[in-house]
């Protein structure tokens, strides 16, 4: 592994000191432990705030981007990347403290790929795909596919926000591909479909912290399972009573 370990020496101040998973990490540390690791939770249980600080850690803008760039790393750090410490073998500081073109980090960000997409598409070292030219989940994974190649330390922050069930598979072959060759992978996501890439660790956020968990009882494959075989029973809490 290139990243080994995280942890918040003092705690960040804000809204950030009620988050149970940055309590997690201040009383507890975070061991990075295999080539994948999945963080898992509802919306606002801390997912991307932890990816974010990571990227920071990494010298990645928490825009997203890759490292080595003259811009990769304007722009402040988020309030918990100031706070984090990260823990780097001797090859993973080499990959983001090492020459400035040999620095082999990436954050995929859903929320500003597009943006980004379109600053940097045919410049060297990039893609030469225009999103404009594609329909949205194909610009993902152009991305994906061009800067997730061998060793490095990949950031996702939600990849499959754009992804049919068909792609999330590709995108589960390619971080197969990618930790067979060497590569470190931290990503947060929804997706029960990449959650499911054999080997990987799986982090669930909750309100009582960060803990690993198996596929088989994350709470979004239960919510999955139970929502396809009677979506009516969710149905009805959302939708208005037509007799109203």
């Amino acid at each position: 592994m290139f990243l080994t370990r995280l942890t918040v020496p003092r705690p960040p101040s804000g809204w950030l000191a009620g988050l149970p998973a940055v309590g997690h990490l201040v009383e507890h540390g975070l061991d990075l432990t295999v080539p994948v690791t999945f963080l898992v939770g509802e919306n606002g249980s801390g997912k991307s705030t932890i990816v974010e600080a990571i990227a920071d850690a990494c010298g990645v803008n928490s825009e997203g981007g890759k490292a080595g760039t003259l811009y990769a790393s304007k722009g402040p750090a988020t309030p918990l990347g100031e706070a984090l410490d990260v823990d780097f073998t001797v090859t993973g500081l080499r990959l983001t403290r090492g020459p400035r073109l040999k620095r082999r980090v990436f954050f995929f960000r859903a929320e500003t790929l597009i943006n980004l997409a379109r600053g940097v598409s045919g410049l060297p070292g990039y893609w030469e795909e225009h999103p404009d030219e594609q329909s949205h989940g194909e610009g993902f994974l152009t991305v994906l596919e061009r800067m997730m190649n061998g060793p490095g330390i990949y950031l996702l922050d939600e990849p499959e926000a754009a992804l049919s069930f068909r792609s999330c598979l590709r995108l589960v072959g390619l971080m197969d591909r990618v930790a067979r060759k060497g590569g470190q992978i931290v990503c947060a996501t929804h997706s029960p479909i990449l959650a499911s890439l054999p080997g990987a660790r799986i982090l669930e956020l909750g309100e009582d912290g960060i803990h690993p968990v198996e596929w088989e009882k994350l709470q979004i494959v239960d919510h999955w399972r139970r929502f396809l075989a009677k979506p009516d029973f969710y149905l009805r809490y959302v939708l208005d009573d037509a007799d109203d």
